[in-house]
């Protein structure tokens, strides 16, 4: 019976082997095998879509404008990923308003890091989805990728960096005016926002008031995007042209 066992489970592991030709399975290796296929092309969806990649790789800077669910963000993150990875830029750095959307932050529990998570956290999964967990964990410590609230970019001026400024429509001309001012050499920065859907008060909003006045200059591309390029599910383009 024994024998038998044994010639059983030596027939089994032949076919399962066999699915990874070119490489043993190892379980300390993984999470890097993984890691690894996060790291692709991502294909445009639509013109518009094609027209912002195309803006950001030839530029310093671009602001993408449209509503939830076109790709901004996603889109943003994956050109600096995509510099970052080939070394035409040496560090990432992302920034979001941490706007009180109902909520005030001197409610919520833990330290200023622990209130600002909630804020920044799309961020870290458009990161996670492009690069996997553990290689982000890997830049983050090293200080490649830096994830901050507006506040902190004050007084900085990043050179040979990569800037994605997120959810733009929740910050105020002066914010905006300040962050395009922090642009250094050799660094690309895009500015992503839907003018429509702001937290702030009616009239504080300087995203669309910078984006109509920068229309005009040659070395900036301004790419409004549409219900027609929205690529989460159906339902939400249906709905944004009723709500």
């Amino acid at each position: 019976m024994a024998k038998r066992a044994t010639r059983i489970a030596a027939s089994k592991i032949e076919p399962v082997v066999s699915l990874y030709p070119d490489q043993g399975w190892s379980p300390l290796g993984e999470d890097d095998h993984r890691d690894q296929s996060y790291v692709r092309k991502v294909r445009p969806q639509s013109d518009n879509q094609r027209r912002l990649l195309k803006a950001i790789e030839e530029g310093n800077l671009t602001l993408a404008l449209g509503p939830a669910g076109t790709g901004k963000t996603y889109l943003a993150i994956s050109a600096a990923v995509e510099a970052f990875e080939e070394g035409r830029v040496a560090r990432i750095m992302l920034s979001r308003p941490a706007v009180e959307a109902g909520e005030s932050l001197g409610f919520l529990p833990g330290d200023l890091q622990d209130k600002l998570a909630p804020y920044l956290r799309p961020l870290y999964d458009a990161l996670s989805d492009r690069l996997g967990g553990k290689r982000l964990r890997a830049l983050l410590a090293d200080g490649s990728i830096e994830i901050a609230p507006i506040a902190y970019m004050r007084g900085r001026t990043l050179n040979n960096a990569f800037i994605v400024i997120d959810e733009a429509q929740n910050c105020t001309y002066g914010q905006i005016k300040m962050l395009l001012t922090r642009l250094g050499w050799h660094s690309t920065m895009v500015l992503t926002g839907d003018p429509d859907q702001s937290d702030l008060l009616p009239g504080l909003s300087g995203l669309a008031d910078i984006a109509d006045r920068l229309r005009v200059l040659a070395d900036v591309a301004v790419i409004d995007l549409d219900e027609r390029d929205i690529v989460r599910h159906p339902l939400v383009a249906s709905m944004l042209t009723v709500l």
